[in-house]
């Protein structure tokens, strides 16, 4: 006859279980915790043993970064440059925006931070940009808009100072600005629908226009410009590859080219180039029933292989 197993003994083994995973889970954060106190004691080969053993188990994001912190301190205590810059360079990967105050490290463990946060957030940067400019193409406006605003802090990081001021940093600037406003603007939602009209408020009547329409292709009984002067500045260097872009300008009613942007970028230094050539051009104006309108032009960008 088998054994039956009654339900007062799984549910004392399940509960077993659960004081046994809360335990583990206990003693690896006081793990951590004793592995600080070995640290602020001096004790560095012993926080960096316990650091070592955390570091093999499974951990959040968070736990992860201050183990890699930890141990990066307790390297470089003991002169291990190499591996102490290893474990940084994993800090800055989870979290670009951490830095060690005076009251966390000692100036020379603040000097490696920095040193290696000089190194790695241009690309850093780099990379979040083109994670923005993809989710914008994919209208996911209210994502793009956050990682725009985060280039543009980024941006101003005293470790990035002198690099964001050169390109191609200084050109992501620019172009973050210009997206995170699109993004902006295309995630803002809908106003809300009016109250009933029984219930409305009477307003007085103002002499204030709505702001002006502007049109693009497509609509309708638009006559688009004409342009006078569209010139493109010629690519810098040699072109190995075929390259391919979109250039945004709306022009104004009287022809000129009130702003311009680069909706799918070519390469950032010539977008640069060609951004400050969009503004100088001239257009006959487009026109509805005759009159001047704003009209938004998208412009197609194709660079050919050098020959």
């Amino acid at each position: 006859m088998k054994p039956v197993l009654s339900l007062s003994w799984i549910g004392a083994l399940f509960a077993t279980l659960m004081l046994m995973t809360a335990t583990v889970w206990a003693q690896e954060s006081g793990d951590l915790a004793t592995a600080r106190d070995l640290y602020a004691s001096a004790a560095y080969d012993d926080a960096l043993a316990v650091l070592n053993r955390l570091k093999s188990a499974g951990n959040t994001a968070g736990q992860s970064r201050a183990i890699e912190q930890y141990r990066a301190f307790c390297l470089l205590a003991l002169g291990r440059a190499s591996d102490a810059e290893q474990a940084i360079e994993a800090v800055v990967a989870a979290e670009p925006s951490y830095h060690p105050t005076e009251s966390d490290a000692s100036p020379r463990v603040r000097s490696a931070f920095t040193t290696v946060r000089r190194r790695m957030l241009p690309t850093i940067i780099q990379q979040r940009y083109a994670q923005a400019k993809a989710a914008y193409d994919r209208k996911e406006f209210a994502a793009a808009a956050t990682e725009f605003h985060w280039v543009l802090a980024a941006l101003g990081d005293p470790d990035v100072a002198v690099e964001a001021k050169q390109p191609p940093l200084a050109d992501l600037r620019m172009l973050a600005g210009s997206f995170a406003d699109l993004s902006a603007a295309a995630a803002a939602p809908p106003p809300p629908p009016p109250a009933p009209a029984a219930r409305m408020p009477v307003v007085a009547a103002t002499n204030v226009p709505p702001p002006p329409r502007i049109y693009a292709a497509g609509d309708p009984n638009v006559i688009p410009p004409v342009a006078l002067n569209q010139t493109l500045p010629p690519f810098p260097g040699q072109v190995l590859i075929p390259r391919t872009g979109k250039l945004e300008v709306v022009i104004d009613e009287s022809g000129a080219v009130e702003s311009a942007v680069m909706s799918t970028s070519v390469m950032i230094a010539y977008d640069r180039l060609a951004l400050a050539a969009a503004r100088s051009w001239r257009f006959q104006p487009a026109t509805v029933d005759g009159k001047p309108v704003k009209y938004r032009k998208v412009v197609q960008i194709s660079i050919k292989k050098t020959s």
